[in-house]
């Protein structure tokens, strides 16, 4: 299905912590959305042509509303004028945009969700929606600024990893499960690429089914432009290539399928 650009209605606004903010919008996106998809969101600066990806961290369907959480990438960044938007504001988007996580597949088995840095936001929904024997989220910080700690408690057994050790385990994620003696069925992953990569040898060397959202640099968002490709198995229908475009194909792939 074609998305088409949308006049998204700012409800709120605020920071999180240092250099993180959550945005509220009013959008029909909301209506169709998954966890894991992403939306593409616009500036109003003329210098700027590409939208930026910021992935789904809430849905409300009904008051068709999305909640985003972002970093601030720097001053001249699309990401900085977002922060800057009030409630009344409207700001273009495109979405929902990508695949989701197979969410459906975690019932009746035990469950990790994993999140690490920004990648840490996506992790809320899908832990909102899962319906699962046993949920437990494992995301990782670099220091105490854990946002959205209390949002994951309500939704499941959480467990935090710390760079600085300042709250849980210090290290990774995969040191907390390492410490904590922690198994699944199954898993769901979202953050940077040497965090998925841990995760991904941790399923195969486990044989887990897993399941891991890729993190990337995109340009136009919906598959044309071949900016944001990864390396598969097989290859892709549309560049006969081993690639796989993961703004399109993706941003969720089952961890098999994928070079890390």
């Amino acid at each position: 299905m074609e998305r088409k650009k949308e006049q998204a209605k700012v409800l709120s606004q605020e920071m999180l912590s240092d250099g993180i903010y959550s945005l509220w919008i009013e959008t029909e996106a909301a209506l169709t959305a998954r966890p894991g998809q992403f939306m593409s969101v616009y500036t109003t600066d003329a210098s700027k042509l590409l939208p930026r990806p910021i992935s789904i961290c809430e849905i409300d369907k009904e008051a068709k509303r999305l909640r985003l959480v972002y970093r601030v990438t720097g001053e001249k960044t699309g990401t900085k004028q977002f922060s800057e938007l009030k409630a009344g504001d409207f700001v273009p988007v495109i979405g929902p945009l990508g695949n989701g996580f197979p969410y459906e597949k975690a019932e009746g088995k035990k469950v990790f969700l994993m999140g690490g840095g920004i990648g840490v936001p996506p992790i809320l929904e899908l832990a909102k929606q899962m319906q699962c024997e046993e949920k437990q989220i494992v995301v990782g910080y670099r220091d105490a600024h854990t946002f959205l700690k209390e949002e994951f408690e309500q939704n499941g057994t959480l467990y935090i990893s710390t760079e600085d050790g300042s709250v849980g385990t210090k290290g990774n994620v995969m040191d907390t499960i390492r410490e904590q003696s922690l198994d699944a069925d199954i898993i769901f992953a979202c953050g940077p690429t040497p965090m998925l990569r841990a995760i991904k040898a941790y399923a195969e060397e486990k044989k887990i089914e897993c399941y891991i959202s890729l993190e990337e640099r995109m340009a136009c968002g919906i598959g044309a432009c071949l900016a944001c490709v990864c390396k598969t198995k097989e290859k892709d229908a549309h560049s006969n290539v081993n690639n796989k475009r993961i703004c399109k194909d993706g941003p969720v792939f089952l961890s098999t399928e994928v070079d890390l």
